[in-house]
């Protein structure tokens, strides 16, 4: 089966890089209902930036005012999804390589029962490019 690859909105929160602040922005996504399809968190400048893939945009950022967080405006990320198997994603950046579109950065992971899921960034100026590209 080929892989289900879409375009999805992702929003960054910073925030101390210190024990249980993850826990309390979570908590709060947690206690108000909040789906989230993906996150990604990393060391950003002596702090974390922790980007988040919701399921319900309109919940998230009701959830994120609620709570006092300051979030980033919309950004692009590829949600993918598939039967793992190796080289699951050399033939998504294969495909992406071909088309003179620079990936910069990508994660991805085994999610078990023989599936795996990854996200996939580019620049803003090539995501009309890579949506086309990969038939997102």
């Amino acid at each position: 089966m080929p892989d289900t690859i879409r375009r999805a909105d992702y929003y960054y929160v910073t925030a101390p890089d210190k024990p249980g602040a993850g826990a309390r922005i979570f908590g709060a996504l947690r206690d108000a209902g909040v789906s989230l399809l993906a996150v990604h968190a990393f060391p950003s400048a002596r702090k974390s930036q922790i980007d988040v893939v919701p399921a319900d945009a309109v919940a998230f950022l009701a959830a994120a005012k609620n709570a006092k967080l300051k979030i980033s405006k919309p950004k692009t990320v590829f949600l993918i999804e598939g039967d793992d198997r190796v080289g699951a994603m050399a033939s998504t950046l294969s495909r992406l390589g071909a088309a003179g579109i620079n990936v910069i950065a990508v994660s991805a992971v085994r999610t078990g029962m023989g599936r795996y899921g990854g996200l996939l960034w580019v620049k803003p100026k090539d995501v009309a490019k890579a949506a086309e590209t990969l038939g997102a």
